[in-house]
This record gives C-alpha cells, sequence and structure tokens, in this order.
C-alpha cells in the first residue's frame, strides 16, 4: 500500500473512518480543528453522521447516547475542552461504554495557550473524572504510529467495554508526514448484546447505567470494573526500548518528546556518553516491567516532559526506589531541545562523577 502525506488531525479522522467509525460528536478548539473539519466532510461518504455539538460538555453526552446504541463512536478536543469532558467520560466508564476519545494537548492551566504541551497526563491516567476508574490511554509519538493506534483503540474499546484516550501534543496534530493505512489485524470481537439497539419485540429492553443506589451493589460494580482493568493491565501494556543494553543513564519519555531524545541520545553516543530510552506507549497501563530491564550500568533514570513533571511519579514508582530520578521539562507550549537534553544529561554523568 503506498503512503500519502498528510497531516495529523486529517490522518487522524482517516484511521477513525476506516476503523468503522460512524458518528464523530464535537466542539471547535485549537490545535485539533481539522479533526473535526475532516469528519464533517467525510463521515456523510460513508453513512455516518457528523455533529458539531453546542458545548464539549454536550459532545460528550452524545458519544455516551451513540456508544449505548452500540455504535463507533469518536470525539476530540484540546486540553481546556478535554476538562469539560472529564464527567462524560467517567460516566462512560460507569457505564462500561466504548468510545474513542482523542486529546491534542496544548499548554494550561486554564487557556493556557495553544502550542503543544504534555501536561494533561495527570487529567488522563489518573481518572480526570469521579469515582474508581481507568481507561486504557495511548501516546503515540508520531501520525503513522498515531494512525495505526486509533484503529487499535476502537477494537480495544469494544473488547473490553471501555472508553479509551489517545493523547498526543499539538506538534502531531499540525504537523504532516507520510503515513500507510495499513490493514489492523482484528480483534475477536463478541456480539453487542447490551447496547440499547431497539428490542424487535425479540428480548427484554436492555439498560444502560451508571447509578447504583444501593452503597453495596455499587461496590460490587466497582469490584467487577477494578477484574477488567486488572486484565488490560495484563494484556494491554505497550512500550519501547531504545539502546538500553550498557547505558549510563536511562530517559523516559513519550510521544514526540521521545522523538527529541532520540536525537540527543545519537548525539550523546557520539560522545562517548551511554544512554537509552523507554517509551511508554501506554500511559495506561503504564509499562512498569520495562524498568526492570534497565542494565546494573545505569547509575540515574532521567524523564524528560514538556510539562513541570508528570509522568516522573509513575516512573519513581515504578523504580520502586532502586536507582535516583531526576527531571527535565520545558512546559507552556516551550518544546524541549536535543540540545536541552544532552546538557540535562551530561549534568548527571558529571554529578555521578
Amino acid at each position: 500500500m503506498s503512503k500519502v502525506l498528510m497531516k495529523g488531525n486529517e490522518a487522524v479522522g482517516a484511521a477513525a473512518i476506516k476503523a468503522g467509525c460512524k458518528y464523530f460528536f464535537g466542539y471547535p478548539i485549537t490545535p485539533q480543528n481539522e479533526i473535526p473539519e475532516y469528519m464533517s466532510k467525510k463521515l456523510p461518504e460513508v453513512g455516518g453522521e457528523f455533529v458539531q455539538a453546542e458545548s464539549e460538555v454536550a459532545a460528550i453526552n452524545m458519544v455516551y447516547g451513540a456508544a449505548g446504541s452500540g455504535a463507533r463512536v469518536m470525539t476530540s478536543s484540546s486540553s481546556p475542552g478535554m476538562a469539560l469532558k472529564q464527567e462524560g467520560i467517567s460516566y462512560l466508564a460507569g457505564a462500561e461504554l466504548p468510545a474513542v476519545i482523542v486529546n491534542m494537548m496544548r499548554g494550561g492551566p486554564g487557556l493556557g495557550g495553544i502550542q503543544p504541551a504534555q501536561s494533561d497526563y495527570f487529567m488522563s491516567v489518573k481518572g480526570g473524572g469521579n469515582g474508581d476508574y481507568f481507561m486504557p490511554v495511548y501516546a503515540p509519538a508520531s501520525i503513522q504510529e498515531t494512525v495505526d493506534l486509533i484503529q487499535e483503540a476502537f477494537d480495544v474499546a469494544d473488547q473490553y467495554r471501555t472508553p479509551v484516550m489517545v493523547i498526543a501534543d499539538g506538534m502531531i496534530g499540525q504537523m504532516m508526514e507520510p503515513v500507510e493505512f495499513k490493514d489492523i489485524p482484528k480483534r475477536k470481537l463478541e456480539e453487542k448484546t447490551w447496547a440499547t439497539n431497539g428490542t424487535k419485540e425479540e428480548r427484554k429492553p436492555n439498560v444502560i447505567n451508571s447509578l447504583f443506589l444501593d452503597a453495596h451493589d455499587l461496590e460490587n460494580h466497582i469490584l467487577r470494573l477494578e477484574e477488567k482493568f486488572n486484565l488490560i493491565e495484563e494484556k494491554e501494556c505497550r512500550w519501547e526500548e531504545y539502546k538500553l543494553e550498557g547505558a549510563e543513564i536511562v530517559i523516559a519519555a513519550y510521544g514526540t518528546t521521545a522523538r527529541i531524545v532520540k536525537n540527543a541520545i545519537d548525539t550523546l553516543e557520539k560522545d562517548g556518553i551511554k544512554v537509552g530510552l523507554i517509551r511508554p506507549i501506554t500511559l495506561w497501563p503504564f509499562p512498569k516491567k520495562a524498568f526492570d530491564h534497565i542494565d546494573s550500568t545505569t547509575t540515574n533514570v532521567l524523564t524528560v516532559e514538556m510539562s513541570r513533571g508528570q509522568m516522573i511519579e509513575d516512573v519513581r514508582l515504578s523504580l520502586n526506589g532502586k536507582l535516583p530520578t531526576a527531571f527535565f521539562g520545558r512546559t507552556g507550549g516551550v518544546i524541549p531541545t536535543p540540545a536541552g537534553v544532552v546538557e540535562a544529561v551530561k549534568k548527571l554523568v558529571g554529578g555521578a562523577k
């Protein structure tokens, strides 16, 4: 299959349609606006429907309704808009409804700015809405990987009856790269017998709900959800390792920041400093086991993020005190440079000696 040059946001839309998405509900916000624009043009061509909702809150509740009918549905937004969707995301998780949610992150807090950032990590992986829940969170590092993961996200959502989030900084949404729309291996999915798609007088009505007025009923529901979350942690955790063998310093980074880090690692190698990379592809479940693969030669772990340091907490938990951890990052839409990463590593190496 030939490759085509596409803007990241448009590639997201194309991947969703290829995955069988039939409904999209959204609201404009930079830097993800090309996603709803693309879906508004292309969904009607495949028998789908696009609706620009009156707000982000309305959009996520429309997703709830479409997901409840058993349809493949997606929404997208950027950081402040995603904050408004958190109540609806919690409802989706509580009602066990599959949907794909895309966040092209920008700087914050508040309205912040429109430049790329990774400061929605906590909101995404720690459960931004109320209650005890998790959801799979993918963090692609390229437009090609975004296309692949969007398609996989729909299958994962259906398999586990859960919302799935794909987060990327605004750079991925706005830049252009060649992509190939490969046929992703399909998972064996059960029929959606739970869907509220009309009884046709052949069965009892299905009820989809996240309200449990009896405390014991709610506890049992949460414990059942926990079994599902444990299974996702066991089966769906993904990461990439790069030049870990013999590394003196190991860097943890995700998304486009990891691409910047790889350039820095190659530069440091020329200077005789061996550095490796652990790149989480799933931010939840977080790849704790990856940190068991660190060599005995490693003296420090450095986390690099486009934030003031959020993923570093999960890195420290994964290491469980085995190695000292340090942080380097830029925030507010400022993108870290390979030179900045090189300098941070050399300070660590100098300090260790």
